[in-house]
């Protein structure tokens, strides 16, 4: 039997009450959450939140949210994805959990309001993405940040846009990121390991569900073998930047995070691997109903960034 802590069994029991995401058109999805009441949580303080608009085209703009920590500055910057299957979410649905990791962790966390599928499809959402890095490489001192330590991350779709905008940065000589944060990350659209198998239904992330949000995002066959899209099977992993990848215990995409988590250690990544025990998918963002376990995960994601920086300032 698969081994659920008391809050994740709360939380399904309430979910899978839910009617399927999957049997219903995205639109509809978005609507449906939408409505949904308010949830009071526990906000951490901090010095400054602003919304704003930056271009990631000549014609198209996207929204942020820049979470400045209490301090002098300048600050080292985190970008961060939210999740939601490329289909859903938006910058809401991360936010308490960006206020954490701002203030615990003492960087400037910029959100990101990536357009979304299948409006927009690959590679719409990852070029929006790469562009909100760029903006904020650019702008790190009117940030009252440091354009020499920018950490990208994100949660599932999120953790996936932001393991592939370190790749597009290597490729294409953009900014230099100093670490990924990955939290429960979509590395591949294979659906067939282990973890798919053992929690395929009734976990939160249902199989068929994640086929959804797979289907569409991409817009062919051809699109699932594409590095941007899968990276656990990109040909070369090497000097990316370190990684702490986190998966949930109770997860379809566990195995695969922890696949790819191999893969660069393999090819001499810096690498941190954590299974957070008795956790399902999508825990990180919910503060209403897992703040104690979120709260454990953004101590070990500031104990990372503490190493990564000391690393950094020894180089």
């Amino acid at each position: 039997m698969p081994n659920l802590g008391p809050e994740a069994k709360s939380y399904l029991e309430i979910f899978n009450q839910m009617p399927a995401i999957q049997s219903m058109d995205p639109k509809t999805v978005r609507e449906m959450f939408a409505q949904a009441p308010p949830v009071e949580v526990e906000l951490a303080p901090l010095a400054k939140i602003e919304n704003r608009f930056i271009p990631v085209s000549k014609d198209e703009e996207i929204s942020i949210r820049i979470y400045t920590p209490e301090g002098e500055g300048p600050f080292p910057l985190f970008v961060y994805y939210h999740g939601g299957g490329w289909v859903l979410g938006d910058i809401e649905i991360s936010d308490a959990s960006c206020r954490m990791i701002a203030n615990r962790t003492g960087h400037i966390v910029v959100s990101v309001d990536y357009r979304l599928s299948p409006e927009y499809k690959f590679p719409i959402p990852l070029q929006d993405s790469y562009a909100a890095l760029e903006w904020v490489y650019e702008n790190a001192v009117s940030l009252n940040g440091s354009a020499f330590k920018i950490v990208v991350g994100g949660d599932s779709a999120g953790g996936n846009l932001a393991t592939v905008v370190s790749m597009m940065a290597l490729d294409q000589n953009g900014p230099q990121i100093s670490a990924q944060v990955l939290i429960y990350p979509v590395t591949n659209l294979g659906y067939n390991t282990a973890s798919y198998e053992e929690f395929q239904q009734g976990f939160g992330l249902d199989k068929d569900l994640m086929v959804w949000f797979g289907n569409h995002y991409i817009r062919d066959e051809s699109d699932q073998k594409n590095k941007y899209v899968a990276p656990l099977l990109a040909e070369d992993v090497s000097n990316l930047p370190q990684a702490l990848v986190i998966t949930a215990e109770c997860d379809v995409l566990r195995d695969e995070g922890l696949a790819y988590a191999k893969r660069l250690k393999d090819a001499g990544v810096i690498v941190d691997a954590i299974c957070e025990s008795g956790l399902v998918h999508g825990y990180f963002t919910n503060m209403a109903v897992f703040p104690e376990r979120i709260k454990g995960t953004i101590s070990k994601i500031a104990q990372f960034l503490t190493e990564t920086n000391q690393t950094i300032k020894n180089a």
